[in-house]
Parts: structure tokens; C-alpha cells; sequence
């Protein structure tokens, strides 16, 4: 297979999503000409759903290389195709992250947790096939328990589209054909997390409640809000990603980056980043909240069909420069937990929220955001995004399923 050409498999033909009855076997993936044919097979199946974007292939072809995603250091992972006919017809990716096994269980991981991610099959019977190997894996692993899908970490993208297949994605969301659910579902699957994305017209002035928060806030001398410096934007990442690790150190999922992460993750999102989209808090000069707001990418990722070449990257790169029009989207905001739940809390995010929100819409013409993923019982974030008049408009299921 030339370099950049992808596999030609049943996903593309007609007939895709009806029950086939020839044999399914399952191939684990070994090497690098295995996970191209993993990652082609979902960019196939993919195509074929109603608002998916395409995706640069390059990109997703790293976050399934042990030598370039740091995830692998602290996860041990195997890959798996379903076969039919001589051809690619499903994939599946089971995981055991050792940090998760780390973490309490009532906050969703814990001993004995492992995962899967990476769900595509081109019918019911492949997509239990699929499911069968992965959990024969975990099993032999010794895992108890399965959580999924989560490709591959929760920090990338977790959960099943279950509500809002009506309109595409924004950058770093997955999108899912409606018919998985019932596969998943009808294979002992029961759900145990749903998150949330909210939509928000930032048109319009916030509510006279937020504004008079921000107002009080702007009073408060020990306040300072600034933007990112991508001059230090390495160190302004270390910064948000450790007050992340403490903010979100209680919630359900969570898993805590560690350092390789932290410089990995930095050096992917520089290209996205504008200084004026993402802002630091700091109270008595010490940094204590964030908010990381991202042009989504995807609005330009449709229109050349996630291919840079031959022409796709002119395209993006004058985009990265100016993403003028497109939807805004927050995907990470924190603030340390000795500030959560108090006013002070409070004025930091909307003097954020605001700030952004002007800046989104006077320099770069946006007129819509969305925020989340969000879990539905994270109830401070619940309540900014209600006091926003946001509404939720994509869901996305973790089911679980024991394994003894």
C-alpha cells in the first residue's frame, strides 16, 4: 500500500451495516502495516456516517503508536481487526491503564478496571466478535471489570454518541453512527457515566447576573486575569495542566497527565492555540484557574476532507492563522479545589468566560460555542453552563460491563 493510500475495505462498499453471514475472524494488531490498516478502517466507516469529519490521518495514526504517544507509557494496550473475506470489516482497541487502576473506584476506574475504545464494525455480528476478543483480553490480563469506549484515554475521546448525530462534531469529539448503542447495549453493556456538550450563541451579552459577577470581580485588586504567552507557552502549559490534575482530581474518570504528557500535549496544542481564546487566573499573582477555548479546526478538516496533501495544507495553515467564522469550543476549564465553591470561584470563570467571549466574537466573528465534555452530575460546571443559557446538544454514554 502507497504511503498516505487507504486500505480498500468492506466498510466502503454498499451494504455497509446489514448482516453479513460469512465467517469473522480476529487479528491482533503487531506492527506498524497493522495499525495504518486499524486507523483506515475506522477513517472508512467513518466516511459513511452523516456529519462525521474526516480526520489528518497522520494524527490519528500517533495516538496509536507506543513510540509516539506518551499514553503508552502508563498503558498497556492490544488492537484487534475483524476480518471477513480476506478484509477489514471492524476494529476494537482494549486497554489497562496502570494509573487507572490507581485511582478509587468510586471514581469510575479503580483495581481490576480495564477498557475498550476504538468500536467500529460493519454489522451486529462483527461488533460482537470484536467485543468478545476484547474482553477475552482484559480477562486474561486479569481485569474484572470493562468501562468503554474510550479511545483510548478519557483526555482524548470518551464515551458513544448517543443524542446529536443531527450536526457535526466540534475539534476533538467523536462522532458515532446511531446504531452502535444498541450493539453495545445488546451485548451486556449497561451505562455508567453520561457527558455532556453545550451549545451557547455567544452573540449576545451574558445575563445581568454573570455581567454583575464579572463586575464585582473586576473590583477585586487581588484578581489578575491575563492571557496565554505562546512566547512561554510551555510554561503556561505546565501551569494549566497542573492546576487540571488538582481541579479535576475528585471527578469521576479522571486520570491524572503526568510529565511526559504535559510536555506532549503542550507541543500538539500550540498550533490551535491563540493567545487571546485562553486565559490564566491568578489571585495574589498565583496562577489558580484556567480556561482553554479552541478554534475548531474541524470547520476547515471538512472542507479539505482531513487530506493535506495536495492542496489541504495551504488551506489549514491560513486558517490556523485566522480562524475567522467558525464555532469556538471549550474543552478544559478548572480551578483549584481550595477555591471551588466560593465566590471567588465564581468570578474567576465568568471574568473568563466573558473576556473570551469578546475576544471570539470581535476579533475572530464566532457566534457559537460549545462547552464540555462535562459529566452530568458535575454540578458546578453544570450550573456555569446554566447560568450561561446554554443548552446541551450532544450526549455521549461510558457503559461498563463486569467481566466475572
Amino acid at each position: 500500500m502507497a504511503k498516505g493510500q487507504e486500505a480498500s475495505i468492506d466498510a466502503n462498499q454498499e451494504g455497509y451495516g446489514e448482516r453479513m453471514t460469512s465467517p469473522i475472524t480476529i487479528e491482533p494488531v503487531t506492527d506498524k502495516k497493522g495499525r495504518a490498516r486499524f486507523v483506515d478502517l475506522g477513517r472508512a466507516i467513518a466516511a459513511r456516517v452523516p456529519f462525521s469529519v474526516p480526520q489528518i490521518r497522520s494524527e490519528q495514526l500517533e495516538l496509536v503508536d507506543p513510540d509516539k504517544n506518551p499514553l503508552f507509557g502508563h498503558t498497556k494496550a492490544q488492537l484487534f481487526l475483524a476480518i471477513r473475506d480476506g478484509k477489514p470489516v471492524g476494529r476494537i482497541s482494549a486497554q489497562i491503564d496502570e494509573l487507572a487502576l490507581k485511582m478509587p473506584p468510586e471514581q469510575g476506574f479503580g483495581p481490576g478496571t480495564g477498557m475498550f475504545g476504538y468500536f467500529d464494525a460493519a454489522d451486529e455480528a462483527v461488533a460482537k466478535a470484536l467485543m468478545e476478543a476484547a474482553e477475552g483480553w482484559l480477562k486474561a490480563q486479569k481485569m474484572t471489570r470493562v468501562l468503554g469506549p474510550i479511545s483510548m484515554a478519557m483526555w482524548e475521546e470518551p464515551g458513544l454518541l448517543v443524542k446529536g448525530h443531527d450536526h457535526p462534531p466540534m475539534v476533538m469529539m467523536g462522532h458515532h453512527p446511531p446504531h452502535y448503542q444498541a450493539w453495545i447495549e445488546g451485548a451486556g453493556y449497561t451505562r455508567a457515566k453520561t457527558l455532556f456538550t453545550y451549545d451557547l450563541d455567544i452573540t449576545g451579552e451574558f445575563p445581568p447576573l454573570v455581567q454583575r459577577i464579572v463586575k464585582s470581580g473586576e473590583r477585586n485588586e487581588r484578581i489578575t486575569i491575563r492571557q496565554v504567552n505562546r512566547k512561554r507557552w510551555d510554561e503556561d502549559a505546565a501551569i494549566v495542566l497542573s492546576i487540571l490534575n488538582d481541579a479535576w482530581s475528585d471527578n469521576w474518570g479522571f486520570v491524572p497527565f503526568t510529565p511526559e504528557e504535559v510536555e506532549h500535549g503542550g507541543k500538539k496544542l500550540k498550533p490551535i492555540i491563540k493567545e487571546d481564546l485562553n486565559m490564566i487566573a491568578e489571585v495574589d499573582g498565583r496562577p489558580v484557574a484556567f480556561m482553554l477555548v479552541f478554534p475548531d479546526v474541524n470547520h476547515v478538516l471538512a472542507r479539505i476532507k482531513g487530506k493535506l496533501f495536495p492542496f489541504g495544507w495551504f488551506h489549514l495553515l491560513r486558517w490556523l492563522r485566522n480562524p475567522r467564522g467558525g464555532g469556538m469550543r471549550v474543552p478544559l476549564m478548572g480551578v483549584l479545589k481550595e477555591f471551588q465553591n466560593s465566590r471567588l470561584a465564581s468570578q474567576l470563570a465568568f471574568m473568563m468566560i466573558s473576556y473570551i467571549r469578546e475576544n471570539a466574537t470581535g476579533k475572530y466573528g464566532s457566534h457559537r460555542g460549545e462547552i464540555g465534555w462535562i459529566l452530568e452530575d458535575n454540578q458546578g460546571m453544570v450550573a456555569i453552563a446554566d447560568t450561561i443559557k446554554s443548552e446541551i446538544n450532544r450526549e455521549y454514554a461510558i457503559y461498563e460491563k463486569s467481566l466475572v
